[in-house]
């Protein structure tokens, strides 16, 4: 039984993607995300102009003039969500945490889905698979998936980001787009997100503190890593360490942004302390003019 107050927030996250669904993403959605291709629709008769490579020759015989075949974009697609459940998540220093940012965003991708008829599917993963839901459509199956996202628990804390990646590309055999949801804090995954990208149009949104990016002076302080427990006792009143631990943090988000370029992939940077809103609908923007 799913208590009543993780469906008060299924229903709150429905109500706040709406309006942005509504006004703004189901048209950039559309235009960004093409089909799977292209698929027969009709013949008609052949008009000055039109691809000799298109005629039905077999329609043509039987008429006894000439009849093109005419192909139609396959609209339906199937969108992965590859969302990271692990214990890092559960860290953030503004309003909210990493974790509930990352279901906010996949409410707001799975509901623009739906709204042009494709099909969502979820994964939830740590350094194991931790549930699996099989893509389809309509909004009933779309409230399912953010159910799963609110109230699932799941066993592990670590993070595996490669074995997600090998097991989605095992499950899902056609091409689909796969929103992969994560802070990125995992090693070992290049490999298999290089299959993936070449099989799947794969973007990565890659979500972030400010306080992963930089320490504030406020004397002795004690970081805990969420998933390994390990402690560490720090000095931030020293200017030296502060500028390192900076240095350090920058140049990783920056190998990892220079990793998803090597690999022609799209990647969306969030910030836990700025709105998601901006970043994506940057993305989106971007994206589309490739496709004008």
């Amino acid at each position: 039984m799913i208590p009543k107050e993780i469906l008060k927030k299924v229903k709150r996250l429905e109500i706040t993607t709406r309006g942005m669904v509504n006004d703004v993403f189901s048209g950039e959605y559309h235009s960004v995300f093409k089909g799977r291709g292209m698929e027969f629709s009709e013949v008609r008769e052949y008009q000055i102009g039109d691809d000799i490579r298109t005629i039905d020759w077999n329609v043509t015989a039987r008429a006894g003039r000439p009849f093109v075949k005419v192909f139609e974009e396959e609209r339906e697609l199937t969108v992965m969500l590859l969302v990271d459940a692990s214990r890092s998540g559960e860290f953030g220093t503004s309003e909210r945490m990493k974790g509930e940012i990352a279901v906010e965003i996949c409410a707001l991708l799975a509901f623009s889905a739906i709204k042009n008829n494709d099909k969502v599917g979820l994964i939830i993963f740590t350094d194991q698979i931790e549930k699996f839901v099989p893509p389809r459509k309509g909004k009933g199956h779309v409230l399912r998936v953010l159910r799963e996202l609110l109230y699932f628990r799941p066993e592990d804390v670590r993070t595996d980001i490669g074995g997600a990646l090998e097991y989605m590309n095992h499950v899902i055999r056609r091409r689909s787009v796969v929103f992969l949801v994560s802070d990125f804090i995992g090693r070992d995954f290049e490999k298999p997100m290089r299959i993936v990208s070449r099989k799947h149009d794969l973007v990565a949104i890659n979500i972030v503190d400010p306080r992963e990016l930089e320490l504030p002076d406020v004397g002795f302080i004690e970081l805990e890593d969420a998933e390994t427990g390990e402690q560490l006792l720090l000095d931030t009143s020293d200017a030296t360490l502060r500028q390192l631990f900076a240095r350090n943090n920058t140049e990783a988000l920056g190998a990892r942004n220079r990793l998803f370029k090597s690999m022609n992939m799209d990647a969306i940077s969030i910030r836990t302390d700025q709105s998601y809103f901006e970043p994506l609908m940057a993305f989106f923007r971007a994206r589309a003019k490739r496709f004008l």
